[in-house]
């Protein structure tokens, strides 16, 4: 009877807590699950969880699945509902709280942009319509924030294609502001300029210098409505990061909206859109994220996604000689966790 609690054991993810028949079946999975210590990990238990959609669940508060109870109860008491702590009190919950709870941030009266301040600026595009009926996206605004929040560009925009639906009740855009504004063109180049910050558009490909990251929410959709491209490595996108989609096998961004509301607090996106508020707020995900401390991982945990690396077929038997928690110690992450930005 021991002796058959203990292969249950030693067949149960050291991660997720899975439990398999066999060892082979516990590396495979490892193999293709990239767990590793940058994942969402519960307060309570310890499990890691995919996102924090998963983690939520798991603590009783999502929609889709029945949490585990004991989690539940201990995080009703002392867990904080946005980033999903625990604490060993009441009381310490009771500080930390308003540091994790932000206000809505105030949409600032037009200004001369000043110099951005450090290595990090976030994109924010409002659209208005082009095309017969309306619905094709073309830029009607762009705002670049830095790190301190402050606007560094903010601007309207003048499409290449004549606007067929200005959307004023989200947007605020009136003919009159894009009939004098600068041409998308022109809005492009003043972008590139913040974002590589003296360097040449050929050396960041391979080499980032004094280029800076770039953050936003969607921002495949931004670059295109500008003309731009800007390489993959320096784009922090918050609706394409792991931790923050939704609890799903394939990749389905939350909206901003709801990451703010559920991640920082507060509501945005209410009657007219300002750009600045967007970029306020995925620069705030952006910086949550960035400061969560999960250590330097021993195997790099540069998200290169190369399960084959880290759990090669050629050691199979090896694999299963060893613990769950030396399979863990061996696991690669497969994306690039924001911690190691710093």
């Amino acid at each position: 009877m021991g002796s058959s609690s203990d292969a249950h054991s030693r067949n149960k993810c050291a991660a997720c807590y899975r439990q398999f028949n066999r060892m082979e079946h516990l590396v495979e999975h490892m193999r293709a699950s990239h767990h590793s210590p940058h994942e969402p990990r519960c307060g309570v238990c310890g499990k890691h969880c995919r996102s924090l959609d998963a983690l939520r669940d798991h603590l009783g508060f999502g929609a889709s699945l029945p949490p585990k109870p004991a989690c539940a109860t201990a995080f009703a008491a002392k867990g904080c509902p946005l980033c999903l702590a625990v604490f060993s009190s009441s009381g310490s919950l009771r500080v930390h709280s308003p540091t994790c709870h932000l206000s809505r941030p105030p949409v600032p009266s037009r200004a001369m942009p000043r110099v951005a301040v450090g290595g990090v600026v976030a994109l924010g595009c409002k659209m208005v319509g082009g095309g017969s009926d309306g619905t094709l996206d073309v830029c009607g605004r762009v705002c670049v924030i830095d790190e301190n929040e402050t606007i560094v560009f903010e601007n309207f925009v003048r499409p290449l294609l004549p606007v067929t639906h200005y959307r004023y009740e989200t947007t605020g855009i009136r003919p009159e502001y894009l009939r004098d504004a600068p041409t998308v063109k022109t809005v492009q180049r003043q972008v590139e300029d913040i974002l590589l910050n003296g360097e040449q558009p050929w050396k960041i490909r391979s080499s980032r210098g004094a280029a800076r990251l770039l953050v936003g929410h969607g921002l495949e959709h931004d670059l295109n409505a500008l003309g731009m491209d800007y390489p993959a490595y320096l784009k922090r996108d918050t609706a394409e990061y792991p931790p923050l989609v939704k609890t799903s096998a394939r990749l389905m961004s939350n909206s901003l909206r709801f990451l703010t509301q559920s991640c920082l607090g507060y509501e945005i996106q209410t009657g007219h859109q300002h750009p600045y508020e967007d970029c306020v707020a995925a620069m705030r995900l952006y910086k949550r994220m960035r400061a969560m401390r999960h250590g330097q991982p021993k195997n790099g945990g540069e998200g290169d996604g190369c399960a084959a690396v880290a759990f090669p077929a050629r050691r199979q038997r090896e694999l299963e000689r060893m613990s769950p928690e030396e399979l863990l110690s061996m696991s690669k992450p497969d994306y690039h966790c924001w911690c190691l930005d710093d």
